[in-house]
């Protein structure tokens, strides 16, 4: 959660109310559970980490003061590491649906690369899966396991193409791609 937070803030500056906002834009239906109170705890952290800053906005006359949190230079640094990590065999999947969106609006990669990134170490573990399961010293109680990971790796590589289908047709900033 904190990475996401620090991606959504890499475009602008905002305050907790505008970041819950855009990750449930982002999740859709998946975002309607969100706990709100989890984003001002997460920036809490994340600013006693030094990774975020925040100054008080005035409100508007029918509403209170807000805080506006901006990312630090180390909140920028873990944001470049976080976009270039590769979370697989167990992904977040939602992390990594979010990671996409915020690199997109926030031009901090291509979203395209990254699936690209993931798809190269799921195919890497795969090969290794395969070798293994093909291995006819192994126990089949263990090759049940080994099989049940190449499935996953398999159905893992069908979203990573889906998901480069829906990116590849969209500009580098999420929009859709004019024709």
């Amino acid at each position: 959660m904190q990475d996401v937070v620090l991606a959504m803030l890499a475009k602008e500056r905002a305050h907790g109310y505008e970041l819950r906002s855009r990750m449930r834009a982002a999740l859709g239906p998946l975002g309607e559970a969100m706990n709100p109170g989890q984003i001002y705890v997460t920036l809490g952290r994340l600013a006693k980490a030094g990774l975020v800053a925040s100054e008080r906005a005035e409100g508007l006359p029918d509403r209170p003061d807000r805080w506006v949190y901006t990312l630090t230079p180390a909140g920028q640094q873990r944001v470049a590491t976080w976009l270039t990590e590769v979370s697989w065999p167990k992904p977040d999947l939602m992390e990594f649906h979010l990671k996409l969106v915020a690199a997109a609006a926030a031009r901090l990669a291509d979203p395209v690369a990254l699936v690209d990134a993931q798809r190269r170490e799921v195919l890497r573990r795969l090969r290794d899966a395969q070798r293994a399961a093909l291995n006819l010293s192994v126990d089949p109680v263990a090759g049940l396991l080994l099989e049940g990971v190449v499935l996953r790796l398999r159905a893992d590589l069908e979203w990573l193409e889906a998901c480069e289908r829906m990116w590849g047709g969209r500009g580098r900033t999420g929009r859709e791609a004019e024709t």
